[in-house]
């Protein structure tokens, strides 16, 4: 009897002893969780006691910890873009604003009939690009929205990237550009979204005529299974392009932010290709800038459809 008795003893000391670590590593977690709440820390929890089940659930609460984290630093993020935003956003559309008061006002006081029809024509132009710029904002938001999702069907890429690039021709002779054209012949199918596309590649021609000097080349093709645009122009700076940002919201190469636009084109460009089930790419080769948007076309009606174009393959 007196050996259960010291033994109930010793297992009875024994699980006092633990009861007391217990209750001291727990005091412990929660000093270490209040210090974590209140400062901004990289702090761990840790254990002292090689118990499975505590260092388990500690591992837990490290991985809640972790991720609570990671929460503040999105939400730390997310603020300092939307100041971003509301900053770039003012200043974009304060200078055309800035701009039509301005002209408006010389149109009232203007004597010569030739001069208001001037001011009327610029004015008109602002209002031509406040409006394109508002369109800009307004697709930028749609494309934000994880749900929003855009109506694909069968469609003659080729045809919609040719008749999109010909409407620039008014553009093109303005600055005296001829753009070199490398179009294979036939139809072009792909599964898509007309608007879609013609927006993509309004915006890649558009960034070649605002910020590329001199040349501009266009090629439009079908290879290893994919169908694809692309729009390359030469460059002034290359220097002063980080590409690693080129499809960034509200980029520009040009830090003086001298054009009447948001900036949001390429990184539209690369959405709405995403979201038809298409790449965006961009490259930089000496001065010469190239975008490239590709769109996949292993469904065998595509591949039938697209026969036209083999020998460019």
């Amino acid at each position: 009897m007196m050996i259960w008795a010291t033994a109930a003893s010793i297992l009875a000391a024994a699980a006092v002893v633990i009861l007391i670590l217990y209750r001291r590593q727990i005091r412990k977690i929660c000093r270490h969780l209040s210090f974590m709440k209140e400062e901004n820390t990289n702090m761990r929890l840790t254990s002292d006691l090689p118990f499975t089940e505590l260092n388990e659930l500690i591992d837990g609460m490290n991985d809640i910890v972790d991720q609570s984290r990671k929460i503040r630093e999105d939400v730390r993020n997310n603020e300092a873009h939307l100041k971003e935003t509301i900053t770039n956003l003012s200043h974009d559309i304060r200078t055309p604003l800035t701009s039509l008061d301005g002209y408006f006002q010389f149109l009232l006081t203007s004597d010569s009939e030739e001069e208001r029809q001037r001011y009327i024509r610029v004015i008109q132009t602002r209002i031509g690009s406040l409006k394109d710029m508002l369109e800009e904002l307004f697709t930028y938001t749609r494309l934000q929205d994880a749900e929003y999702k855009l109506e694909t069907e069968i469609m003659d890429f080729g045809k919609c990237v040719c008749d999109t690039v010909f409407s620039f021709y008014d553009e093109f002779q303005a600055k005296g550009i001829e753009p070199q054209a490398d179009f294979c012949d036939g139809h072009l199918y792909i599964r898509g979204n007309e608007e879609a596309v013609r927006r993509a590649v309004q915006n890649l021609v558009k960034n070649a005529l605002v910020h590329g000097k001199g040349r501009i080349s266009l090629k439009l093709y079908c290879e290893n299974e994919r169908t694809g645009f692309e729009c390359a122009n030469d460059t002034e700076h290359p220097e002063e392009i980080d590409m690693n940002q080129v499809f960034s919201r509200f980029y520009r190469a040009d830090s003086a932010r001298t054009h009447s636009s948001a900036g949001l084109g390429l990184s539209i460009a690369k959405g709405l290709t995403e979201r038809m089930g298409g790449t965006a790419e961009a490259s930089l080769d000496g001065n010469l800038f190239t975008v490239r948007l590709e769109f996949p076309v292993d469904n065998p009606a595509l591949t039938d459809h697209n026969r036209g174009c083999e020998n460019y393959k």
